[in-house]
């Protein structure tokens, strides 16, 4: 898939693919967007299982999804997901830590180069990622205040740098504990004792120190593994947050 246009962060000083899945003409705005994060290898399957969810009718209504990605796949010297992903640094990613830079081009420059472009609802956000990508989303959730409403994280990697994201939270939670958010956390039964029981961590620290009006939902996939995972985890919660009553809260 070719990006749609390519777009310059001044924040992190790199050029980004934008991918586009645009609802037809019939369906006219404005409407909901949702940004999907490693859009160069995941943005085929977000709109696939978008097109399943619209075709069974669990989404009646369209959503404009974007994919942002770096014109290279994985692993590539192009692709900055290590970089851009991670809130702290890492000796494993000498070029981590980036993640508010990376933030302040979501919301700052790419959403209003969206809204430029397409008729957009200011108050349905979202934002989507599966493993590294995932890690972003939360910390984009925890960021004071928050952009998105929406936020679905796929197999999050809550193990980077000692689950410093999950500190993260607990300091968000101490500053300010009211989180007017829809969450979607998943994974795979079959991916690592680590991935699974890191997304248990998050969920006792939630119920341990739980945010007023988040709306929490969380799914285990059966037969599912950190790989394959993805069409289910994309699907469910596109699902969940933006289904035929998705609630946002005011």
């Amino acid at each position: 898939m070719k990006p749609a246009f390519v777009l310059h962060s001044p924040d992190t000083l790199t050029d980004y693919s934008i991918f586009i899945e645009e609802p037809s003409a019939t369906e006219p705005g404005p409407w909901p967007a949702i940004a999907f994060l490693d859009g160069d290898d995941q943005f085929t399957a977000a709109v696939s299982a978008y097109h399943s969810a619209r075709k069974a009718g669990e989404l009646p209504a369209p959503l404009l999804l974007v994919g942002v990605g770096y014109g290279a796949s994985y692993s590539k010297p192009a692709n900055k997901r290590g970089r851009d992903y991670t809130q702290s640094t890492h000796s494993d990613e000498p070029t981590s830590g980036g993640a508010e830079a990376f933030t302040r081009f979501l919301t700052n420059t790419l959403w209003p180069e969206l809204a430029r472009r397409y008729p957009l609802r200011d108050d349905q956000r979202g934002i989507a990622g599966h493993s590294l990508g995932s890690l972003l989303v939360l910390y984009t959730l925890w960021r004071d205040p928050p952009f998105f409403t929406h936020y679905l994280a796929s197999a999050p990697s809550i193990w980077w740098d000692d689950r410093h994201i999950l500190t993260f939270a607990a300091q968000r939670h101490v500053q300010n504990a009211t989180l007017p958010a829809r969450l979607y956390l998943s994974v795979g039964e079959e991916d690592s004792a680590s991935m699974t029981g890191d997304l248990t961590l998050l969920e006792q620290q939630l119920k341990a120190r739980p945010f007023s009006q988040l709306d929490l939902t969380t799914r285990r996939f059966p037969r599912r593994n950190h790989f394959n995972v993805l069409p289910d985890a994309f699907h469910s919660g596109l699902v969940t947050l933006f289904g035929s009553r998705p609630r946002v809260h005011a």
